[in-house]
C-alpha cells in the first residue's frame, strides 16, 4: 500500500497534514493505495499554474511536430512496459488481464494517433474577392479540464488528454477516486518528459468537490466528461456560468438487432462480448438485444448456453468476468435484478457469486432478462452491470422504434446478412455509432465517439475530436497593386 500524491505545477503535492482516501482493488477487497482528498485551493494552484505554463514562451515555442513526437514517445513506453501498466489497471480496476493488456494497447494508440496529427492541424483560405486574403488558423484554448471515470481510466484519460496536448493546451486531470493508479503513474511519466511544468497536472479526491470546483474555475477553457447523466448535466450547467464548452459522454442503453438472417456465431459472440466487458460496466455496453421473432427461440438458446459457459473471477486470473467496482454499484445491480425477477423473467444468471479467496469483493452472475416490458425501468435506465435485456420485433420497422426507445443513443449493432436491411436500419438509427456484423470495431481509435439524445454533446476519437481543443481565428488581409 502507498500513498499516491497530486502532481501540480511540477511538484508532488501531499503531506501527513492532508485527508487521504482509500483505494481497493476490486477483486480481492484489499487496500491497495491512498490518495489525496483534495480540496478548492488545489484545483485554484494549478488552474493558475497551467493559465502561466501556457503562456509561456518555453511551451509557444515547443514547435507542433516536437509535441507530436513526445506522445508517440509515450505511446511506445506504454507498449514496451504493457504487462506493469495492465497489471496496475486490472489491479485498479477489477477488469480480466487481458481486456487491461487491450486498453493499454488503446491507451498507446491514441498517444500514437494523435501525436501524428499534432503538425497536421490546418486552416483553410476562404475565396472572398480580388485583394483580400482570407484564412483561418486553429489556435489551442487554453486550460483544457478531463475529469475521468473509473471503468476505463488509462484509455478515457489517453483519448482527450493526447487530442487536447498535442494541439498546444495546458491539461488538467481529475482522475475518479476508485481508480488513480494509471493516472498518477502517467503523472510521473509527465514529470519526467521534460514538458514545462504546469502542462500537465493530475488532481485527485471527490468529484463532488475537486470535479466541481475544476468544471466551474474560471481558468478553465473547455471541460471533458466521461460519466453518469445527472453529474454531467452539473458540469455543462457549472461550465456554462463561465460560457465554458463541454464535451460529455453520458453513457447508452446500446442495442443490439439480431436479425434471422444474421451471422449466427458472429451474432452470439458479438451480443456476448458487449455486454461482459467489464463486466457490463461500460458506456457503450450492448445493454439490450432486440431478437426477429420467428429466430428468437433458437438464437436464446445459444445464447444462454454461452452465458451459463462464461467464467467469473479475479481480474488476474483473467476470466470472462472480473468483479463489480465496489459495494454501491454490486447493491445497484442486485437491486435491479430484484426487480427483474417480478417483473421479467431470468433466463441465465441472477444471481451474486461468492470467489473462494475472494469473499471480500462483489461478484455476479452475467445475467439475461425476458419478459420486461420495454418501457419498464430495467429497459430504460442503464444498470452497468453484466445483465442482457431481450426483446423481439416482427418487422423492420418495429426494430427501429425499440431501438430508438430510450433516452440515450449511444451505439448500436445490426446483426444481418441483407445489405438493404443493414444500410435501411442504420440511416434510422439515432446513435453515434452503428455497428453492422460487428460491435466496437477494435476500438475504434480513428472513429468519431459520442451520443445523441442523453448519450451526451460533442465527439471524441478521431481527428474530429481535435476541434474540442482548439478555436478559430479568421485572419483577413486586404492588399493592392
Amino acid at each position: 500500500m502507498k500513498r499516491l500524491p497530486m502532481l501540480i505545477n511540477g511538484k508532488w503535492v501531499g503531506d501527513q497534514n492532508d485527508e487521504w482516501l482509500a483505494v481497493f482493488n476490486p477483486s480481492s477487497g484489499e487496500k491497495i493505495a491512498e490518495i489525496v482528498n483534495g480540496h478548492e485551493e488545489h484545483v485554484d494552484e494549478a488552474v493558475k499554474a497551467a493559465q502561466l505554463a501556457f503562456d509561456s514562451k518555453e511551451w509557444r515555442s515547443v514547435k507542433p511536430y516536437e509535441r507530436g513526437h513526445l506522445l508517440v514517445r509515450l505511446a511506445n513506453h506504454l507498449r514496451e512496459n504493457k504487462t506493469e501498466w495492465a497489471e496496475m489497471e486490472s489491479q485498479d480496476v477489477g477488469k480480466p488481464i487481458s481486456q487491461a493488456l487491450g486498453d493499454i494497447e488503446a491507451a498507446a494508440r491514441y498517444f500514437e494517433f494523435y501525436g501524428g496529427a499534432a503538425d497536421k492541424v490546418m486552416g483553410e483560405t476562404i475565396p472572398i474577392e480580388d485583394g483580400l486574403l482570407n484564412v483561418t488558423v486553429l489556435e489551442p484554448l487554453g486550460v483544457t479540464a478531463h475529469i475521468i471515470p473509473w471503468n476505463y481510466p488509462i484509455q478515457i484519460m489517453a483519448r482527450s488528454v493526447a487530442a487536447a496536448i498535442a494541439t498546444g493546451n495546458a491539461v488538467i486531470v481529475k482522475s475518479a477516486e476508485d481508480t488513480p493508479l494509471t493516472a498518477h503513474a502517467l503523472s510521473e511519466w509527465f514529470a519526467e518528459s521534460g514538458l514545462p511544468k504546469g502542462i500537465f497536472q493530475h488532481l485527485t479526491g471527490l468529484g463532488s468537490t475537486v470535479g466541481a470546483a475544476l468544471s466551474g474555475h474560471p481558468g478553465i477553457s473547455h471541460v471533458t466528461f466521461t460519466g453518469s447523466v445527472s453529474t454531467g448535466i452539473q458540469v455543462m450547467c457549472t461550465a456554462a456560468k463561465n460560457v465554458v464548452s463541454t464535451t460529455l459522454e453520458l453513457g447508452g442503453k446500446s442495442p443490439n438487432i439480431v436479425f434471422s438472417d444474421a451471422p449466427e456465431e458472429k451474432a452470439i459472440e458479438g451480443v456476448v462480448k458487449a455486454i461482459i466487458q467489464n463486466a457490463g460496466q461500460t458506456c457503450s455496453a450492448g445493454s439490450r438485444v432486440l431478437i426477429e421473432e420467428s429466430y428468437k427461440e433458437a438464437f436464446l438458446k445459444k445464447l444462454v448456453k454461452r452465458f451459463n459457459e462464461l467464467s467469473i473471477g479475479p481480474g488476474h486470473s483473467d476470466p470472462d468476468i472480473g468483479p463489480i467496482l465496489n459495494k454501491r454499484q454490486y447493491e445497484q445491480i442486485m437491486e435491479k435484478i430484484e426487480e427483474a425477477k417480478k417483473d421479467g423473467s431470468i433466463i441465465a444468471g441472477g444471481n451474486a457469486v461468492t470467489v473462494e479467496g475472494y469473499e471480500n469483493a462483489y461478484y455476479i452472475q452475467p445475467t439475461i432478462i425476458d419478459g420486461l416490458s420495454h418501457d419498464s425501468a430495467i429497459a430504460q435506465q442503464e444498470i452497468f452491470g453484466p445483465i442482457l435485456s431481450v426483446f423481439s420485433f416482427s418487422t423492420v420497422e418495429e426494430a427501429i422504434q425499440l431501438a430508438n426507445g430510450t433516452d440515450y443513443g449511444l451505439v448500436s449493432g445490426i446483426w444481418t446478412q441483407n445489405i438493404d436491411t443493414a444500410h435501411y436500419v442504420a440511416s434510422k438509427m439515432q446513435s453515434g455509432q452503428v455497428f453492422i456484423n460487428n460491435y466496437g470495431a477494435a476500438g475504434g481509435i480513428q472513429m468519431p465517439f459520442g451520443g445523441y439524445k442523453k448519450s451526451g454533446i460533442g465527439r471524441e476519437k478521431g481527428f474530429v475530436a481535435l476541434r474540442n481543443y482548439t478555436q478559430i481565428k479568421n485572419i483577413a488581409i486586404q492588399f493592392s497593386n
